[in-house]
């Protein structure tokens, strides 16, 4: 009886809490925290109404709609070797939970409905989400095993994501805030194979193909130009109308929080902040492999984000009042 009891709660520790809504987990709701970045095309622009809001939700679902269908197909395509992984095993589909067939029919109807809708909404969304979606497709087929444009493709998925945030609204984007998006995506996806190249180290598992081809001399020196570039460029939009930036040269106030989320960030993702416990488990760092997890549970970067968000909204709001140029 007692093995019997111990059997029945190890099998209730291995399994996540998400099994119990394997449809949902399937779609992998953790993820949509990414495509947030459609708002910044509003915030960005002081331009947040009703309408913009509206707008920006729908891009927002649309993204959420047509991500979650490629995850679908890539949890079906590598479901023979998720279920020999240790913890991909758990993902519905690999655990059986999930029938293929049924799997397939939620893809199609998500990218096709996705698809769909954004064409109704305007010409300039279905064409920004049409290109995301040719973007995974590389992406999976070809451009993740490829150094580089690895990391190329998983910062223009952030840049489409802010495009088509500003395709909803009808918002013109200034050339600082594509070129602050660009370089900011950049970044995260550079932070992203540092930390799953220090984890493959400190694991001594095997590294995937295009890991292979990376070093954390050569992440560092890249991860240099990209932060260089991401204050840059944010601090030109920030300056003002002088040089087509924000609407008021007040939102320099914001950047100190930008500064700090950057260094922030990059703290966890240094090769020392990652260390393991005597069973081999992460004890610290490691999360910005995944910028998802960063935003959800590192408190610091949470109060940094609400912070630069109260802050543009007041100076927003005092714009808006005529207090402020």
């Amino acid at each position: 009886m007692k093995l019997l009891k111990s059997s029945l709660v190890g099998s209730k520790d291995v399994a996540p809490a998400r099994v119990k809504v394997p449809y949902l987990s399937a779609l992998r709701p953790r993820q949509w925290t990414k495509n947030l970045v459609v708002f910044a095309a509003p915030l960005f622009a002081f331009s947040i109404n009703f309408q913009t809001i509206l707008s920006s939700l729908l891009a927002f679902i649309l993204f959420c709609c047509v991500s979650s269908g490629f995850y679908l197909i890539n949890d079906i395509v590598d479901v023979e070797s998720d279920r020999q992984h240790p913890v991909k095993c758990q993902r519905p589909i690999a655990a059986g939970l999930i029938s293929i067939p049924v799997a397939w029919t939620m893809a199609i109807v998500l990218l096709g409905g996705g698809a769909i809708v954004a064409w109704l909404q305007c010409a300039e969304l279905g064409k920004t989400i049409t290109a995301y979606g040719i973007l995974q497709v590389a992406y999976n087929l070809r451009l993740k095993r490829m150094v580089i444009l690895d990391i190329g493709a998983i910062a223009t998925g952030f840049v489409l994501r802010a495009y088509g945030g500003a395709a909803a609204t009808g918002i013109v984007l200034s050339p600082w805030f594509e070129l602050c998006t660009a370089m900011l995506a950049l970044f995260l996806a550079i932070e992203k194979r540092k930390a799953e190249l220090r984890l493959a180290q400190i694991k001594g598992a095997k590294l995937r193909s295009v890991l292979q081809r990376y070093s954390l001399p050569l992440l560092h020196r890249m991860e240099n130009v990209v932060t260089t570039g991401t204050v840059v460029t944010y601090a030109l939009w920030s300056s003002g109308p002088v040089v087509r930036g924000a609407a008021t040269s007040w939102m320099l106030l914001t950047l100190p929080f930008v500064l700090y989320g950057i260094f922030r960030y990059q703290l966890l993702s240094d090769p020392q902040e990652i260390a393991t416990d005597a069973n081999n488990h992460i004890e610290q760092g490691g999360r910005s492999e995944r910028p998802e997890e960063v935003l959800l549970k590192d408190l610091p970067i949470r109060l940094t984000v609400i912070g630069w968000a109260i802050a543009c909204f007041v100076i927003l709001w005092l714009k808006h009042q005529g207090w402020i140029e």
